[in-house]
């Protein structure tokens, strides 16, 4: 999943048109804005896959095992980059709740009421839409295609940015839930760095000391029923800019995650399960050791669809860099040092597009 940025659309566009008015309206076709290259629309299957996200029980980080543990997740990191997990120590209510109250801010509450949490052209914080877009090229003019959902990012950690005022009144329990989430998330997303670290032989805080204190964004994703399902996105291919990504989906499902660089792989919706995904500043600490999960989800024409991405980024002055630890005459140095800043100002000029701007970070063999 990635967090939502302003594209070049005009102020006017950007407070009022949202993807759930498109879908209420009645339209049988998507406006052409939302229309994928035929090289990057979906393409359906429906025989069962045989391959799915391998799913780790943590068993609430029984130290007995540790061992199996992190067999279990440098194994799923190094095939998917991509894993769920359980028993992970979050109440699944907190899980449900948060659900519950995402899904109610979109369903049940007003446009008009809703787009009081506008974002402004300035900042991702609020709700908002069409903010990711990808740029083609359709006979050599410049054309956006836009992701079929809606959104409300909330900036959370670290504490100075955390501003529930900002944040959806109703449901009356939303700015708790969501504040007592972003604590959980920050916990096990510590927990999970280190087990990765150790997974590769590295002290347990190998990971985290790399990227510092966490800089967390929670967006919860809308995605409404989509008319033409085959032709759009509900959010267009990428890897994450950060370090971790935490997720959890409704019952619906959508999320596809790329498996071995050539076939997308529906991740079945767990309950109490939360997904996984490394991001492109763990790629390159581990040296390329552990690929960012190259993840997009697709739509449906009859159900909408609700996700929860929490974000872990480094500040936008750390540098990252690989590993020494893993850096000798035998392993070089495969990706170039880059301040995340920088990364993440490279990451907007381009839009998403696969993997493109980690793999824009390899050195020559």
């Amino acid at each position: 999943m990635v967090r939502s940025y302003p594209m070049q659309v005009s102020d006017e566009a950007i407070m009022t048109t949202r993807v759930q008015s498109l879908a209420q309206s009645g339209l049988s076709r998507v406006p052409p804005q939302y229309i994928q290259p035929p090289q990057t629309r979906p393409v359906r299957h429906t025989a069962p896959e045989p391959d799915s996200i391998p799913v780790i029980d943590l068993s609430s980080f029984d130290p007995t095992q540790r061992a199996s543990t992190r067999d279990s997740i440098a194994r799923a990191c190094r095939e998917w980059g991509a894993f769920h997990v359980t028993n992970h120590g979050v109440p699944p209510s907190l899980l449900a709740s948060l659900r519950r109250a995402g899904l109610s801010f979109f369903s049940d509450t007003p446009i008009p009421d809703k787009l009081r949490y506008s974002c402004s052209a300035a900042a991702s914080e609020g709700y908002g839409s069409k903010m990711l877009a990808t740029t083609t090229s359709d006979q050599n003019d410049a054309v956006q295609v836009l992701d079929w959902r809606d959104y409300f990012d909330h900036h959370t950690l670290p504490l100075s940015r955390r501003n529930p005022n900002r944040w959806p009144e109703f449901p009356a329990d939303y700015r708790e839930l969501v504040a007592t989430y972003s604590d959980e998330m920050k916990i096990l997303a510590q927990k999970l760095l280190a087990l990765i670290s150790e997974s590769l032989g590295l002290r347990a805080s190998c990971i985290e000391d790399a990227v510092g204190e966490f800089y967390q964004n929670i967006t919860i994703s809308y995605y409404p029923p989509c008319p033409e399902p085959d032709l759009t996105l509900g959010l267009q291919s990428h890897s994450d800019m950060g370090a971790i990504t935490l997720l959890i989906q409704d019952d619906v499902g959508g999320l596809q995650v790329l498996k071995g660089g050539n076939k997308w792989v529906t991740v079945q919706p767990l309950s109490d399960a939360i997904l996984v995904l490394l991001a492109d500043q763990t790629e390159i600490i581990t040296n390329g050791k552990y690929r960012s999960c190259e993840h997009r989800a697709i739509t449906n024409p009859d159900r909408a669809r609700l996700s929860v991405a929490t974000f872990h980024d480094p500040a936008k002055t750390v540098k990252i860099s690989p590993a020494s630890e893993l850096i000798n005459d035998s392993s070089l140095a495969k990706y170039r040092d880059v301040v995340y800043g920088d990364y993440v100002s490279s990451w907007y000029t381009k839009g998403p597009g696969g993997k493109r701007n980690i793999d824009a970070l390899l050195l020559d063999p």
